[in-house]
Formats: C-alpha cells, structure tokens, sequence
C-alpha cells in the first residue's frame, strides 16, 4: 500500500467528523447554500472542494468561495493535527463528502465531469476508503 493511500486511510476518521461540521452545519446557517445544493447549482469535488456547476453567478461565486474559504482553513488545522498535507486532508474530505451526497445532489465524478447522484453510490477515486 503507498504512502499516500496509507495517509488517506489514517485521516478517514477526521474528515468525517469534518464533512459533518464542512457541510450540513453550513447548509443549516445559510438558506443560500441549501437551494443551491438543492437545486444542482453547486456540488462536491473530489478535492474536497465545493464546486459551481453550470453558470456561476456573483452571487453563488461569492457563496462557493465563503465555504471553501471556511473548509480550507479546517482542512489546514486537522491537516497538521493528523501529520498530513492539506491536499491529502482535502482530498480524505472529499472522498467522505461525496459518499454523504443525497439522491438529486451534484458530485464530482473521478473523471471531473459533473453527475447526479441518484440512488447508487457515487462514482469516487480509487483511493477512497
């Protein structure tokens, strides 16, 4: 197993504690960020990373980089409490955030395109616990 996979694994517990703080604790304060995840305006990125799908307004750019402002600044703390990069943090949070996507939500598939989840699971990188 590589290092890198390893470094993954071993920050699997700490995403997940942080996609539940990174995104429904967000969707709760800003009815902005619920509709538009709702509504496939925005989705979850397999670098751990809320992503604008489709046509970006001012609005919803200033929204997106809010959060992922906000996600980075976790990913660095816990990154650094758990010995990783911040990439291999964001990247553990990703893989975790687009497990917990809803049937209806946008996500990032492996190979960057955009889908939508429906009732099976969603495609995630091979390194993905």
């Amino acid at each position: 197993m590589n290092s890198f996979r390893k470094s993954i694994m071993a920050l699997v517990a700490g995403a997940t504690v942080l996609t539940g703080v990174a995104s429904p604790a967000m969707a709760q304060r800003d009815p902005a960020y619920a509709a538009a995840r709702a509504n496939g305006s925005v989705g979850e990125q397999i670098d751990g990373y809320l992503g604008i799908v489709g046509q970006a307004t001012p609005a919803l750019q200033t929204l997106v980089n809010d959060i992922n402002i906000q996600r980075r600044a976790v990913y660095t703390r816990k990154a650094q409490q758990n010995n990783a990069t911040v990439e291999q943090y964001a990247t553990t949070a990703g893989c975790q955030a687009i497990a917990r996507t809803v049937p209806g939500e946008k996500y990032q598939a492996p190979d960057g395109s955009w889908q939508t989840r429906s009732s099976a699971p969603p495609e995630r990188l091979p390194i993905c616990p």
